[in-house]
């Protein structure tokens, strides 16, 4: 679906991506991990079409990504960036509705979707507010509200849980998910490795602008891998109700080790989890 070949950017002479090769197929939930500066969201942004790198190319199916009128890309891939604030008095239903200027309008149709995908993230009760009065966490459930009314078959998330509590950062990521389990390339830029182990199929690790280990999460999660990176002493266990991977941060350098880490990572959902609604793919 995406695939990226011999990809390098600098920035004011600073090499922030260098010489990436990636594909990225539907179906899978891939997370971009590694630490501050490792060039996740630089490379998330060419895969986007948002930023054009200086060598390389970046397809999207058999074509370069940059061929792709502003409406094209807007029906084949929806992007969550890192900085998603509005700073123009929208409500949220005005700010989701926005995902279907893109097409041919249908009003029954896009009412339905705009109103399924705000329920998805719990804002119907929000649906007038002014999205200038909403907290950091709420914006951010606004903004993949969005995401999920564009209905797209490619989904780019840049840290889409980082002003989320603990309840909708697990919303955010099994609803992504599920999304890939339909068929849609999902690309999810986190910082959390945990959350990264329990949602994702593939984990990319990237430091310095280079990918340094790709895989399944029990492939790329190792103590090896993530000191070598991360600079962080580290444990590696089996989570205790998930198959996947657990990370603990340790203050003993001594504790470098794999302990019990089997199977792929699979979580089991709240009985109670609705389907994904508001997203066709």
């Amino acid at each position: 679906m995406i695939r990226a070949h011999d990809v390098s950017l600098s920035f004011s002479g600073n090499r922030v991506l260098d010489r990436v090769d990636i594909e990225l197929d539907q179906g899978v939930l891939t997370a971009l991990i590694g630490p501050n500066g490792a060039g996740k969201s630089t490379l998330f942004s060419v895969l986007a079409g948002d930023q054009r790198p200086d060598t390389g190319t970046v397809l999207l199916g058999e074509r370069p990504v940059g061929s792709f009128s502003a409406k094209e890309l807007a029906r084949l891939r929806a992007v969550l960036p890192q900085d998603h604030t509005v700073r123009f008095s929208y409500s949220v239903e005005e700010i989701v509705s926005l995902a279907r200027l893109s097409y041919a309008p249908d009003p029954i149709l896009d009412e339905q979707i705009v109103t399924r995908s705000i329920e998805d993230v719990e804002m119907a009760h929000m649906r007038r507010r002014d999205v200038q009065t909403l907290s950091g966490g709420e914006s951010g459930r606004a903004a993949f509200a969005r995401v999920l009314a564009q209905t797209t078959p490619i989904i780019l998330l840049d840290e889409p849980t980082s002003a989320l509590d603990l309840r909708h950062q697990e919303a955010v990521l099994r609803r992504a998910r599920r999304l890939a389990r339909k068929g849609a390339c999902v690309i999810v830029v986190l910082h959390d490795l945990n959350l990264a182990a329990a949602y994702a199929d593939r984990i990319v690790l990237m430091d310095q602008g280079r990918i340094v280990a790709d895989g399944a999460p029990r492939e790329v999660l190792t103590v090896v891998h993530i000191e070598a990176v991360y600079g962080q002493p580290v444990l590696v266990t089996d989570h205790p109700t998930r198959a996947c991977p657990l990370i603990v941060a340790t203050d003993d350098v001594g504790a470098t080790e794999d302990v019990g880490v089997s199977g792929d990572c699979v979580v089991a959902d709240d009985i109670g989890a609705t389907d994904d609604v508001g997203a066709a793919v």
